[in-house]
């Protein structure tokens, strides 16, 4: 029994000191973790690299026309 005992005091003891937990990071955003993708050298990263420059064409089109309908 006091085997028991002394062992639960110890978990205690140590699962009671573990440290902080650290700062969350900042979450990426898609746009962000596609572009880290297309810059590496991943099998299939030059296709993830031209479907963020044809993202990209549609949006500057986009604001293109946007700003002739003003």
């Amino acid at each position: 029994m006091k085997r028991y005992l002394l062992a639960v005091c110890i978990s205690v003891f140590v699962f009671g000191c573990q440290s902080e937990p650290a700062p969350d990071r900042p979450q990426r955003t898609q746009r962000e973790r596609d572009s880290i993708i297309g810059s590496s050298r991943l099998p299939g990263a030059r296709g993830v690299r031209g479907a963020l420059e044809v993202s990209d064409s549609i949006a500057a089109r986009n604001a293109r026309l946007d700003a002739m309908q003003r």
